[in-house]
């Protein structure tokens, strides 16, 4: 396989001779090297310095005060570059005045942070404004520098200039801080295409869809209209991919002098895709998509899924950028179909995912453009990540698997990420206060909190101005609407009514769980004696341990140092475990907070995980009715997180690791650092969110879809299932290719009538026929691709319930009649017809589609060797008098 560096080399000189498409001419084209007296050409480009004699760029001054400077740099990469080398300084206010067209324009700072005479770099704080819009506020440009590790840096706007045909842009020193001042290396004013990006054309009567949402937002009133008049909001161009492709100088734009980056660092799927490249097509530009949207060398390159469909179908193709978070985004994703095997409608159709929303279920380039015509589509989401001023963005490509497209592909040629302005015509984010205000009670802005809205074509940013004005008046009714109960959930407990512990300004429920020192942890485990371990995860150590003068042993799961992953799993397991309360739940019995240590104490379960008696153990093989009593007991635990807790939770993480078994081997569920509240059915809305989990166990329609819902826990616990019958882990690296994925080889073994195959050694023989087919049947049905046509997790304790009576009746059977083994039958073959059973008892058959695949355990119960009901009563009722409220 080709390495992505020798693509890039591939496909870079492959452009080299590429023509520009179709230049556009701006009417106004301005650069301003600041703080320079002379002027310096630059490829095509003339830079005015703004100290030159008479200049027409000179900045009108507050205080006059300001000063040219070089910068103390001794940089190779920035020495003598252009902007970069002169700065225009100040600590008093200066402002910049340029008399253009009306129309958009593109305005481009440019910065370097540096020491410049008696300027220290870190004391550049400062914020500016143009055109009526506050486009940074309080901004350093040293630590954002820092951040991104670039020396210098660009920030690119998006404005109106309006009938007067003048555009100020003011810098101002932040006040208070004597040391403060302000700087800019360079400045463009470039005007762009009416309708680029601001297409001032109101959208259809239809209305613009909500991503998750059945109905359509619509804009129908002149109020509405006038108010957007009004909004005219203003962009940050945030980030400029050119996908699949290398990257593209400002010079080689269509006459914008836009930079495009290559994508390679944003890619964030475990699997990047392939590069196509067609460089002898020829482009076919329409009057909605001119060819001056973007450069022929963003619709010549690509990077889709590739060819190999079982893999599409496993991953999103996905890309990340960080963004700020209060903010709504225009994403503007660029296609064009120049592959010889896509020619026609329906060749090549993908589902597109905006921040795990679900923004376009059946994107078809081909149908949208044609062959080798480009298009893109605009679409819209505000990010949210738990009230944090930073979040990811996520732009994802998933493969269809319902046979109504010839390749399981998906393909993305460009991509364009813009921040838009809130309705008080802001664009920056403010530095944090020293002392933050403590978080209220969520109010109904909540719920539009992470939203992706699809916008038709070409109508661009008049989605945008729709949208500033939703969220506006979606912002204004926040202000007068409150929670039923005042607080969250998921929020810190009052002071009123629990005690707390507080950790960095979160506050952890003592109330419910204990607090102990690292003094105490250190004397239960030997100072983290080596000796003491018993398990190691992604999360740290686990040490068995002794607290209360020794006479309670402990399992104490101590926190590797620096790991992110497991603070916020660290928190989550708190705060879920501290509320719960079950026989089949692992019991949190404490924790700890000091000096730089997170450690969480659980009740010690002396026989370990479930795992540890499978395989790759000396641990004798369980007997199998053991093995579905541990199932039943892990199944009503999952039961509980599901429909028996105050809200739905869905454990996220569900494998044989994560149950774990006491000393009478009683099975209890653990480890809920990637536990969601969530919803208990697909008719209602479900949780979107990053796609986490362990592989071999993960749910496809959650990986595919990203939507999370508590069938995802069924789908894994099917896995477990398997894994119980098997004794062999969920995958197998080094069996055949057929077998490396249970699930897959599993599925593969009942339709076929071949259970006998994968069936633990250990057990042959010992399982009752009938009690067999009614286990497959119920880890096949957890095991659908679709979601809905799952078992709920208490049809699945019911069906494992059922087929443990269906043991213990044949084994009494047996007893009856001394001297004859459970199989000594004419059904000990366990071919296909046996397996798949016959009657009401369909052992196999997941295809009632009156039931989504799915025949509840309770009619079969009902309607199945009747003359055994009392055994199954009987134990139904042990297990029910163990539950616990």
């Amino acid at each position: 396989m080709k390495s992505p560096l020798l693509l890039f080399i591939f496909i870079s000189i492959s452009l080299e001779a590429l023509p520009v498409a179709g230049a556009y001419q701006p009417t106004d084209d301005i650069t301003v090297d600041c703080g320079s007296s002379t002027s310096s050409t630059v490829g095509v480009r003339n830079w005015i310095g703004d100290a030159a004699n008479r200049s027409d760029y000179t900045p009108i001054e507050k205080t006059p005060s300001s000063i040219i400077a070089r910068a103390n740099s001794s940089s190779p990469t920035v020495s003598g570059q252009v902007p970069y080398y002169t700065a225009r300084i100040s600590r008093s206010e200066f402002t910049y005045t340029f008399n253009v067209t009306a129309g958009r324009k593109f305005v481009r700072l440019h910065f370097f942070p540096s020491d410049y005479l008696n300027f220290r770099r870190v004391d550049s704080l400062f914020s500016v404004e143009a055109a009526g819009y506050n486009l940074l506020r309080n901004f350093s440009a040293s630590p954002f520098s820092d951040y991104t590790s670039s020396p210098t840096f660009h920030k690119e706007f998006c404005l109106t200039v309006e009938a007067d045909r003048i555009l100020k842009i003011k810098f101002a020193p932040t006040p208070g801080n004597s040391d403060a001042y302000a700087f800019v290396n360079g400045i463009e004013v470039v005007s762009m295409p009416e309708g680029l990006y601001h297409n001032t054309a109101i959208n259809s009567n239809e209305g613009t869809k909500l991503a998750g949402q059945t109905t359509r937002y619509t804009l129908g009133t002149t109020d509405a209209l006038e108010a957007v008049k009004r909004l005219n909001v203003g962009v940050e161009a945030v980030k400029r991919l050119n996908v699949g492709g290398a990257f593209v100088d400002p010079a080689d734009d269509t006459g914008m002098y836009r930079t495009w980056e290559a994508d390679e660092a944003y890619v964030t799927s475990s699997v990047i895709g392939v590069l196509p490249v067609n460089t002898t097509i020829q482009l076919n530009y329409s009057e909605q998509v001119p060819n001056y949207t973007a450069p022929d060398r963003v619709y010549t390159t690509a990077r889709t899924m590739g060819t190999h469909k079982r893999i599409n179908l496993s991953y999103n193709l996905t890309w990340s950028v960080e963004v700020d978070t209060n903010f709504f985004y225009l994403v503007r994703l660029h296609f064009c179909e120049f592959q010889i095997e896509i020619n026609k409608p329906l060749d090549r159709v993908f589902e597109i995912f905006m921040d795990s929303q679900l923004v376009e279920g059946r994107a078809d380039v081909i149908k949208w453009s044609g062959k080798g015509v480009p298009v893109y589509r605009d679409f819209a989401v505000a990010p949210y990540d738990g009230g944090k001023k930073r979040a990811n963005l996520s732009v994802a490509l998933g493969a269809l698997s319902n046979g109504s497209t010839l390749y399981s592909d998906a393909i993305l040629n460009g991509l364009e990420i813009f921040k838009i302005s809130n309705p008080g015509r802001n664009l920056a984010e403010p530095n944090p206060d020293p002392t933050p205000p403590a978080s209220k009670a969520s109010s109904s802005l909540s719920k539009a909190a992470k939203i992706a809205i699809v916008a038709g074509g070409t109508s661009g940013f008049t989605v945008l101005s729709l949208l500033a004005f939703f969220l506006y008046r979606r912002r204004n009714r926040a202000k007068d609407s409150t929670s039923s109960d005042g607080t969250s959930w998921w929020g810190p407990v009052s002071h009123a009514t629990t005690k707390s512990t507080k950790t960095q300004g979160s506050s952890l429920p003592s109330d419910l769980c204990r607090h102990f020192s690292l003094a105490e942890i250190r004397a239960a485990t030997n100072n983290f004696d080596k000796v003491f371990i018993i398990g190691v995860g992604g999360f740290g150590n686990v040490y068995k341990g002794y607290v209360d003068g020794g006479a309670t042993p402990v399992a104490i799961k101590r926190l590797n140092q620096g790991s992110q992953q497991g603070l916020h799993e660290f928190r989550t397991e708190i705060e879920m475990l501290s509320q719960l309360r079950h026989l089949h739940l692992v019991s949190l019995i404490g924790f700890c907070k000091d000096a730089g240590e997170m450690i969480l104490v659980y009740d010690y379960m002396a026989r370990g995980t479930l795992s540890d008696h499978l395989y790759n153990t000396d641990n004798p093989p369980l007997p199998w009715k053991q093995r579905l009593e541990i199932c039943i007991g892990a199944a009503w635990g999952l039961h509980y997180l599901h429909s028996g807790a105050k809200h739905t939770i869905i454990h996220r993480d569900v494998k044989t690791t994560n149950i774990l078994l006491n000393e009478k081997w009683v099975a209890k569920v653990s480890d809920f650092g990637l536990s969601k509240v969530g919803t208990t059915s697909e008719s209602k809305t479900h949780v979107s969110t990053a796609v986490k989990g362990t592989f071999g166990y993960l749910d496809p329609e959650y990986y595919r879809r990203q939507r999370l819902t508590d069938k995802s826990d069924v789908y894994s616990f099917g896995v477990v299932l398997f894994e119980v019958l098997c004794a062999r882990p969920a995958v197998s690296r080094m069996a055949p290719m057929e077998q490396i994925s249970l699930a897959e080889w599993a599925q593969s073994c009942c339709k076929s009538g071949s259970v006998e195959e994968m069936v633990d050694p250990h057990l042959k023989g010992a399982i009752a026929l009938e009690c067999l087919n009614k286990f497959c049947e119920i880890a096949m049905s957890c095991l659908q691709d679709e979601g809905a046509k799952r078992p709920s997790m208490n049809d699945v304790v019911w069906g494992l319930n059922f087929a443990l009576q269906l043991q213990v009746s044949t084994e009494l059977e047996v007893k009856d009649h001394a001297g004859v083994s459970v199989h000594d039958s004419d059904d000990s073959d366990h071919d296909a017809a046996s397996i798949r059973g016959s009657g009401s008892d369909e052992a196999i058959n997941t295809s009632d589609s009156d039931s989504g695949g799915w025949k509840s355990s309770r009619e079969t119960a009902t309607s199945t060797r009747s003359g055994s009901n009392d055994v199954c009563d009987e134990t139904m009722t042990s297990y029910d008098s163990e539950k616990l409220p």
